[in-house]
């Protein structure tokens, strides 16, 4: 529905029924830095009334057959595939992302979860052993959780919200979802798909808020005993606190400070363009970004003239502009925060290369109130700074020279994170031997965020606890049970 001055208003999604909140907050355009969205502030009586409605929900929709739940499954992303440009140009505008990401990874990666997880429940199998001396068969069975709770980030709102919600609700449970109160349109668009794809009243609820009301009443709610949150690091450290009494089952994916690790055999003509990929996409707004680049010093010099080259030749432009490379940072608090850390840069005297206070950003004036950054390359910067150690989530990357393989395993590892880290080498030897000494979940090996969903995906240290993924997703969101059987 619409609003007076074109402002989208939305409404919580709950047993099957959009439903009015007393309480609304402003969603900001990052483009213009001007509201344009109303977003439910929703509190414990709204995700009451949506604990009551999956509890509801459950019984039947854990009794269907898994062939039964792919079907739906898969009609909702056939839904959303028809829709692919409506939700890009929504995702673009809500996130700032450009147009382009939205388009070609964004959406089309939402739909292929719920594919994905719509197949992967028709081929699940469990144990069975059997004892001959004790006369005794065993085997196991798994059955689905209950109220699944999902809190899913700004950066890529649709994508990693049906990251979470596609193997809940294949599994067997029902939902509980809260996804960014700065990014919520797509989730309610989804919603609106809901009753075609033939998804039963109460498997998925959607409430919109922010996370000291909303999103703390459902970690704490006694009915929801599992919890699927990604977001930051401080705010999963309140999610333990609180859902501690309960003894939740918890799967948290949080930040990064990824190493990307430049050996001087590597092939530039790869490697650069891919580094130059993994540290700016999506503004630099991507756990599993680069933002610490650490090149061999016999190539560093000729790695960073063609680096800085290549960060140059990256557009910031408007989130529509089918052309721009990078759009504009999530809000005027996130923008201000990485700005900071460029100015503590060059007060611990690192060296900005290009970028933030060095090159000129060119904005049209009618968006000059908008959220926007150039990629930044910081050099000449210590081990111990903060750029060095804190997770940025922007387009800030700091540019290193390392020695030895020992070296820069060593400062690949000295920070609390561990989510993801890039190694670029010919050598195959080499590769294996860092790849297994990097504190990290995912190494990439010559190339970035190439992701088989069958594999486990998380993080080590202050990024997270637990995997999610084909087989991971499917036993975290179910219990198991052995049954012995003495014939």
């Amino acid at each position: 529905m619409a609003e007076s001055q074109n402002r989208l208003v939305l409404q919580n999604f709950i047993g099957g029924q959009f439903v009015h909140c007393d309480s609304y907050i402003d969603s900001f355009d990052p483009s213009t830095g001007d509201v344009y969205c109303r977003v439910p502030d929703s509190g414990s009586a709204e995700v009451e009334a949506a604990v009551s409605a999956a509890k509801g929900a459950f019984p039947k929709w854990s009794s269907k057959s898994p062939l039964e739940r792919s079907q739906i499954m898969n009609k909702l992303a056939d839904l959303i595939e028809q829709r692919l440009e409506e939700f890009a140009q929504a995702e673009s505008r809500d996130q700032g992302k450009t147009i382009t990401f939205a388009r070609t990874v964004d959406i089309p990666r939402a739909v292929y979860n719920f594919r994905f997880f719509a197949s992967s429940i028709l081929h699940h199998t469990t144990e069975c052993t059997q004892m001959d001396q004790m006369g005794c068969l065993n085997y196991t069975v798994r059955t689905p959780v209950g109220i699944a709770g999902l809190i899913s980030p700004w950066n890529l709102p649709l994508y990693l919200l049906s990251w979470k919600i596609a193997p809940a609700i294949a599994s067997g449970n029902t939902v509980i979802a809260k996804p960014s109160e700065m990014t919520s349109v797509t989730a309610w668009m989804m919603c609106k798909l809901m009753d075609e794809a033939g998804v039963p009243p109460g498997v998925v609820n959607i409430v919109f808020g922010i996370g000291p009301k909303a999103g703390d009443a459902l970690v704490a709610h006694p009915d929801v005993p599992l919890i699927s949150f990604t977001g930051s690091t401080v705010t999963a450290q309140r999610i333990i606190e609180r859902s501690a009494p309960h003894c939740k089952r918890l799967s948290l994916e949080l930040g990064g400070k990824n190493p990307a690790i430049i050996f001087q055999d590597a092939n530039l003509e790869e490697c650069i363009p891919t580094t130059v990929r993994s540290s700016f996409a999506n503004q630099g707004e991507i756990c599993l970004c680069t933002s610490r680049i650490y090149v061999q010093r016999m190539i560093y010099e000729e790695f960073l003239k063609k680096f800085v080259d290549a960060a140059k030749k990256w557009k910031v432009g408007l989130p529509c502009d089918p052309k721009a490379s990078m759009g504009a940072l999530i809000s005027k608090e996130h923008l201000q925060k990485v700005r900071n850390y460029v100015k503590k840069a060059r007060e611990e005297g690192a060296q900005i290369v290009c970028g933030e206070g060095v090159d000129t950003l060119e904005i049209p004036s009618k968006n000059q109130k908008g959220y926007f950054m150039l990629p930044t390359v910081i050099t000449k910067v210590k081990e111990g700074s903060c750029c060095m150690q804190e997770e940025v989530f922007g387009p800030l990357v700091c540019v290193v020279p390392f020695d030895t393989e020992e070296e820069v395993i060593e400062k690949a590892n000295a920070v609390k994170y561990g989510l993801a880290a890039t190694v670029w080498s010919r050598d195959v030897g080499r590769i294996h031997r860092v790849a297994q000494r990097l504190q990290s979940g995912l190494v990439w090996t010559n190339c970035w965020l190439i992701r088989d969903l069958n594999l486990p995906f998380g993080g080590m240290k202050a990024s997270g606890i637990g995997r999610e993924g084909g087989k991971d997703s499917y036993e975290f969101f179910t219990e198991v049970k052995t049954v012995t059987i003495k014939h």
